[in-house]
């Protein structure tokens, strides 16, 4: 088996994708899973105005409403808005809170905890570049929904796609994290496919992939940084034919950020 084929298997992206289907499924396995667990009443998501969060917002409300449905019970969707300081995409988060519709906002702005972080790191004598301070945003982000999950009897939900898994474009232990990845299966493409079957709003599945980290760069697209389009990661897991070259970056990507997906190591 060759390394494209190995890979493939670890993210488990289908050659063949039908979103209603799909979507049906991804729904139906957060309810089972909520049902499973009768203490767990909340699904926590942060809300950035990106394409992964909207779509995984829009599932998790989706789920949630089926929940209150068949069990008339007090379950809820939680959208956390994180911004740090003033959002320069600040229109695309209301579009897209308003396309998911979630039974509760919470807006908490990060820029204070950060800088005060920062500052503190700095006077142990810690040079923080702008990548570990976009690192730092991450975390902390995370923090609070985790705080929140935990106050409302809730899970926290991931939005990490396969796309961004292979190439570990994300914080370890920021974004990365979370209690349940509803969409790690999936690619860039079929994420955009099930917006378009959903009707979301085309400027929220459009508008160019960012991390958002670097507040120098606000909306710097995440295929500058990365060196490679998202169409041809996506070729790569949907195991079409791809160039030698876009292999060996895709595959140094994946090697390289091992670490980031595995667990701590230990003796």
């Amino acid at each position: 088996m060759n390394n494209q084929l190995k890979i493939i298997k670890k993210f488990k992206v289908k050659p063949v994708f039908d979103a209603k289907t799909e979507f049906k499924k991804i729904k139906n396995f957060l309810t089972a899973y909520l049902k499973k667990f009768t203490e767990l009443k909340t699904l926590v998501l942060g809300i950035s105005g990106g394409q992964d969060s909207t779509l995984t917002g829009k599932i998790c409300q989706e789920a949630i409403n089926d929940l209150k449905y068949d069990c008339a019970l007090n379950y809820q969707f939680i959208a956390v808005r994180l911004p740090y300081g003033i959002q320069y995409d600040e229109e695309d988060c209301k579009l897209a809170i308003n396309f998911i519709n979630p039974d509760q906002v919470v807006t908490i702005n990060i820029k204070s905890a950060v800088e005060s972080r920062i500052i503190s790191l700095q006077k142990a004598g810690f040079n923080i570049t702008e990548h570990l301070k976009g690192n730092e945003k991450s975390r902390e982000r995370m923090k609070i929904q985790y705080s929140i999950a935990g106050a409302t009897s809730g899970l926290v939900v991931g939005t990490c796609h396969a796309s961004e898994a292979i190439t570990g474009f994300f914080t370890k232990y920021g974004d990365s994290s979370s209690d349940i990845s509803p969409i790690l299966h999936l690619n860039k493409r079929q994420g955009k496919s099930m917006l378009q079957y959903l009707s979301c709003p085309q400027r929220l599945y459009l508008k160019p992939p960012s991390a958002d980290l670097n507040e120098n760069y606000p909306g710097y697209p995440d295929e500058f940084a990365l060196g490679i389009s998202y169409d041809m990661i996506d070729d790569y897991l949907e195991g079409k034919t791809i160039n030698k070259k876009t292999a060996k970056i895709i595959e140094d990507l994946y090697y390289n950020t091992q670490h980031k997906r595995n667990f701590p190591i230990c003796i």
